[in-house]
């Protein structure tokens, strides 16, 4: 599958594993670390220059963390001139809250 790479954050590296297994391609090497403060570092490992970049990353576990992580690896791809970059998340954080608002919002309206 030429120009596809896709990475994984560190929320589901087993996820992430899966779906390249069946797409038949190996996993983008990137390096994720963590700062003295904390703060999120990130290395991507080899060239996306022109290619069509898919980061795996659930919002499952520390939610604020992870989303920090895939933004950084967002930010690091587009940087290294990928064509795109489309992120692939099974759970997505804080999509309840909109739920929530919105039937309180109905409930005030009745």
């Amino acid at each position: 599958m030429p120009n596809i790479k896709v990475f994984s954050g560190s929320s589901h590296v087993d996820l992430a594993q899966k779906v390249v297994d069946r797409l038949g391609i190996d996993l983008g090497k990137v390096v994720l670390k963590k700062f003295s403060n904390q703060e999120t570092s990130v290395e991507i490992g080899e060239s996306v220059r022109g290619e069509d970049v898919y980061i795996i990353q659930s919002g499952c576990g520390e939610v604020n963390d992870n989303l920090m992580e895939l933004l950084i690896m967002i930010n690091a791809c587009k940087i290294a001139s990928a064509s795109r970059v489309t992120a692939v998340i099974p759970c997505f954080p804080y999509a309840r809250q909109d739920k929530r608002i919105r039937a309180e919002h109905q409930y005030l309206q009745n």
